[in-house]
């Protein structure tokens, strides 16, 4: 019987794909559609803004979202590759499966830097992206393995709720993304599977104590993740504010900020929370009251995002 390290190498050779050749193909961004679906951008969040200010919202945040993505994924990347020191002279499907995994992760840092770079030719000018990439990774890199690979399982997991929010037909939704989305899945569906394996396995050494300790790292890190993205929707707030081609006031400013800060937690917390993979895997690992002080962590993100249940019982 095949090992899942082996079905997961199966399954990157099949869906392996090109940047160039498959996702990008040529195209350009285009300034007359929609970078984010709706129940991504959460865009209903944004109705005082006419048609145009919301299409420049959902652009905001799709180049935010290329921004973001090349960031978890470099410590995501570093992280499964000291994990594969761990099989060096062990299971060699192991190895293979984690070295496939962070060569992937590099591709798709890559591959959300170009579109980063090519939103940048189309889109007003002066967008920055706060979060500086080697700062998070060393801070997410500084707590307890079981802690980063919780993380990283709701990273993956997550990306498959997002796949699912962009494939509904959506004639103003940019077909570029739709592309990335799609592809991005390919190969994160089975990066999901290996973040199970490994966290497991890390689980699996860790004295009850020293998993206390663990599920206090993942909190922290959920505040972190947090914290980065108040800032995040601060500045594209400000920015949308300079870019709409309309004088702003402070509380349609506020009222913006908080749309995208409910969008944001949405995107990069609660969608991974909501899956049910995730709250089944976190609930084989930690005890009640374990998972009681992550999901009082959570409620307040939770509650901003507003009717979308947090399922983290046993």
């Amino acid at each position: 019987m095949k090992s899942r390290y082996e079905m997961s190498i199966e399954a990157s050779k099949r869906v392996r794909w090109d940047i160039d050749t498959d996702v990008i193909r040529g195209r350009a961004f285009d300034l007359e559609k929609k970078y984010l679906p709706d129940a991504l951008s959460l865009a209903g969040r944004f109705a005082t803004l006419n048609p145009a200010e919301r299409l420049l919202v959902s652009q905001i945040q799709g180049r935010t979202y290329a921004n973001m993505f090349g960031l978890v994924e470099r410590f995501i990347g570093a992280k499964i590759l000291e994990l594969s020191r761990e099989h060096w002279l062990g299971d060699q499907q192991a190895l293979e499966a984690l070295v496939r995994f962070t060569d992937e992760e590099l591709k798709h840092q890559a591959l959300f830097r170009r579109l980063d770079a090519m939103m940048g030719e189309v889109m007003p000018a002066d967008y920055r992206f706060i979060p500086q990439p080697n700062d998070v990774a060393g801070f997410v890199l500084g707590k307890p393995t079981w802690s980063v690979l919780g993380l990283t399982a709701l990273i993956e997991l997550f990306t498959q709720a997002h796949y699912r929010s962009s494939i509904q037909p959506d004639a103003q939704l940019s077909e570029l993304w739709q592309d990335v989305f799609m592809f991005h899945w390919r190969e994160e569906a089975q990066h999901a599977i290996l973040d199970e394996l490994e966290w497991r396995r890390e689980d699996a050494k860790l004295a009850p104590g020293e998993r206390d300790a663990a599920v206090d790292g993942l909190v922290e890190l959920a505040a972190g993740v947090d914290g980065m993205l108040g800032l995040q929707a601060e500045a594209d707030a400000e920015y949308f504010g300079r870019a709409c081609g309309r004088k702003v006031g402070s509380h349609e400013l506020a009222i913006v900020r908080a749309g995208l800060l409910a969008a944001y937690r949405w995107q990069y917390i609660v969608s991974g929370v909501q899956e049910p993979r995730f709250g089944a895997i976190l609930a084989s690992l930690t005890t009640e009251a374990q998972r009681e002080r992550i999901g009082a962590a959570l409620a307040p993100i939770l509650a901003d995002v507003g009717s979308i249940e947090l399922r983290l019982a046993a």
